[in-house]
């Protein structure tokens, strides 16, 4: 695997609020083109600050982040980023600012420099997709939380990003609704870290678990047991990965 194949890597990233402690101590973390990783670790051990990190809404205190080969240095530097990697926030209400759900999820689409009819064609396809059909019109902020999250992954999904990055996506959805959102994202042909405190979800989901207590990955790239066969969407083919 070359070096152009390496999306994310993260080289001693340090973390903290003014005069607090390490939020990130010395984090080291790689994301190579194909993989879907799991963070498992309690609450506050670090795992949404390195999404912030990543996508350059927090500045590290110290260390090295690279982004699709990238040394990021400046926030004019995150700028192409987001518009090949999408994150899907814990909590939809910080995604969703939009009047409208089709607003919302043309967002993304017209800051690639899409036409405003061809941001809103995509923003239709993406919400079909998700089996959101008939969503446009209604106001984020009046759908149910489970709504709310396939509104918000289907923000991201419209830009077509390289790579997602998901923060508990899951949570609080009933099993309908959860089944449903890992049918959608199984079938993604897409590079994605995933936190969640729901293992079945992840083990569902991801190749490999790395482990996040107090600020350090302690296990990196534990593979999961696990075999799943999906098709990939947007014309993809039926087919199998193994796991060991």
């Amino acid at each position: 695997m070359g070096a152009s194949d390496i999306l994310i890597h993260l080289k001693d990233v340090t973390f903290s609020h003014p005069g607090g402690p390490p939020i990130l101590d010395r984090l080291n973390f790689s994301l190579s083109r194909g993989e879907r990783v799991g963070l498992l670790g309690p609450n506050g051990s670090g795992k949404s600050t390195l999404f912030h990190i990543i996508m350059g809404l927090l500045k590290p205190s110290a260390g090295r982040v690279e982004i699709f080969g990238t040394h990021m240095k400046k926030e004019k530097d995150f700028v192409p980023v987001r518009k090949r990697m999408g994150l899907v926030f814990q909590d939809p209400d910080d995604q969703l600012f939009c009047p409208t759900v089709l607003e919302d999820v043309a967002f993304g689409p017209l800051n690639q420099g899409k036409s405003p009819k061809e941001a809103a064609g995509i923003a239709r396809d993406t919400l079909a997709f998700l089996g959101l059909d008939g969503f446009e019109d209604k106001s984020a902020h009046k759908l149910s939380g489970g709504e709310k999250r396939l509104v918000s992954l289907a923000t991201a999904l419209s830009m077509r990003p390289e790579a997602l990055l998901l923060d508990e996506p899951s949570n609080g959805l009933d099993e309908k609704t959860r089944q449903r959102l890992l049918d959608v994202l199984s079938g993604l042909d897409i590079s994605l870290v995933l936190i969640s405190h729901n293992m079945d979800f992840t083990n569902a989901l991801t190749d490999s678990i790395c482990m996040v207590k107090e600020g350090k990955i302690i296990t990196d790239g534990v593979p999961m047991a696990h075999r799943h066969v999906h098709v990939h969407a947007f014309g993809g083919q039926e087919h199998s990965h193994g796991h060991h």
